[in-house]
């Protein structure tokens, strides 16, 4: 069996820049909660990204769950949300006791259709928040959402989980609505192990999170809280890590590309692929390549035949409103996000991949294609 090729793994710098800062937690014992890694990882964070205030914490599912406590979002509040999405999105909704409407995609972007959206609000015009998703680093069409929105006056919050190192129309993902979140789980772009960041320009919103992440311990010489509180705060040791993983993003977003493109040549030959959607007002971080089936070959057999080489791959994320927990929740929308899952493939998108790594997957694949070409050669005699 040949060495396996993940989908995304983390990957640390060449230079050892992690093990600088986690080298200094130890150093001075600032091993846990909190110290200098955290405040200048965020400070790094929210200057990389063009904020005013971050927030460290353990996961990008903890930011949206403050991101919405933030906005005010309770009981019987409804937040839209895209169904195209992983559940991390939608979750936090339900912890905030709060009704998602999942929202259709469009081909165009992959993310939330602004059509679709607009329906929503028709149907929909109490809603208190929307949930903007960038998926596999694809940025939404976030003038049109943004237009809809503020014309409501409603809370944006975007997801922004895969999508660290992308732009739209020359600004980061993540610093349009009011508040953006990010992750920094194992197969992320940059990663810290686990943890995530919550972003916004209003820093008294970012103050309070960060109070909230803290288990809302209140300024007394006792311990005491006037708030119920979380434990969410990212740890010194692994902010370490981040800081460090901060300075190679432009490299990996770079090697992302580089993946991408591979794929999307080597691929143009075949009849029924079609690769992720790229447009000219957006720059991606392809953190995944995905790509659409739409001949005799299957997503399944893709996935199947790399498995049987030891190469990872996965399907696109199964709709929200397809999903058993949520199935009972409303769905703005046509059949877009279910054909997109019905016929996609998430490639193996490591970038500590070789060109001879992406031949060796580039092969299998078109060698489903050759069995087909023989299948009907032979079908015909």
């Amino acid at each position: 069996m040949e060495e396996k090729i993940y989908l995304s793994s983390p990957h640390m710098s060449d230079e050892g820049y992690e093990m600088k800062y986690i080298k200094e937690a130890f150093d001075t014992n600032w091993i846990a909660p909190l110290g200098k890694n955290v405040n200048e990882f965020e400070n790094e964070f929210a200057a990389k990204v063009g904020v005013k205030s971050a927030a460290a914490l353990s996961a990008g599912t903890a930011a949206i769950h403050l991101a919405l406590k933030a906005a005010e979002v309770g009981e019987g509040d409804i937040v839209f949300c895209p169904s195209l999405t992983f559940s991390a999105t939608a979750n936090p909704i339900i912890y905030q006791n709060a009704i998602p409407v999942f929202i259709d995609s469009d081909y165009e972007t992959w993310n939330m259709c602004p059509v679709a959206l607009e329906k929503a609000f028709e149907k929909y015009p109490e809603v208190k928040v929307v949930l903007v998703v960038h998926l596999y680093g694809l940025p939404a069409d976030m003038d049109r959402i943004m237009e809809i929105c503020n014309k409501r006056n409603v809370v944006v919050i975007e997801d922004a989980a895969e999508s660290l190192g992308a732009y739209y129309k020359g600004k980061h993902t993540g610093t349009f609505g009011d508040y953006g979140i990010f992750s920094f789980n194992g197969n992320k772009i940059i990663t810290t192990s686990g943890g995530g960041m919550l972003v916004s320009n209003n820093e008294e919103k970012i103050n309070k999170a960060r109070f909230w992440a803290t288990q809302s311990r209140d300024k007394a010489r006792h311990y005491q809280h006037s708030e119920l509180g979380f434990n969410y705060r990212m740890s010194n040791v692994v902010a370490g890590i981040g800081r460090g993983q901060l300075k190679v993003l432009e490299q990996r977003v770079e090697k992302k590309k580089y993946i991408f493109e591979f794929y999307k040549r080597e691929f143009s030959e075949l009849d029924g692929i079609e690769m992720m959607p790229v447009n000219d007002w957006d720059e991606p971080n392809y953190w995944l390549s995905c790509m659409t089936l739409n001949g005799k070959v299957r997503p399944l057999d893709i996935i199947e035949a790399l498995e049987v080489e030891n190469i990872e791959s996965r399907p696109i994320w199964k709709p929200m409103h397809m999903q058993p927990f949520f199935v009972e929740y409303d769905y703005v929308g046509g059949e877009v996000s279910e054909k997109i899952f019905a016929n996609g493939v998430c490639l193996p998108s490591d970038t500590k991949m070789s060109d001879k790594d992406l031949f060796r997957i580039v092969g299998i694949i078109k060698g489903l294609w050759k069995q087909e070409a023989y299948k009907e050669v032979a079908s015909t005699k």
